[in-house]
């Protein structure tokens, strides 16, 4: 059996999740608490040995291309359709006052 939920320990959790539990609630809580770290020890029981640690359920790996840009410094083209273009660039109104 996991280690007891004793008050010191509830009442740090409470703190920590800014929690404020009435005997009722609190005792609920203790035994769910309880029930979860009953649950992890008998999966510590599970015999892992040879068991690869799994991050994805897929083995599949990053697929990743050469980044070639492709659309070059079209700079007159793009500020074509500025409605407002000073000194090369986009004009837009001030933002900050």
């Amino acid at each position: 059996m996991a280690k007891l939920i004793d008050d010191e320990t509830l009442d740090n959790v409470c703190i920590l999740a800014k929690l404020s539990l009435n005997e009722k609630t609190r005792e609920k809580a203790r035994e769910d608490m309880q029930k979860m770290l009953d649950y992890v020890e008998k999966l510590n029981e599970l015999d892992t040995e040879g068991t690869e640690p799994l991050t994805h359920l897929f083995g599949d790996e990053n697929v990743f291309r050469e980044d070639v840009v492709t659309n070059g410094d079209d700079r007159e083209e793009m500020l074509a359709n500025a409605p407002k273009m000073k000194e090369g660039q986009y004009q837009v109104p001030k933002t900050i006052g």
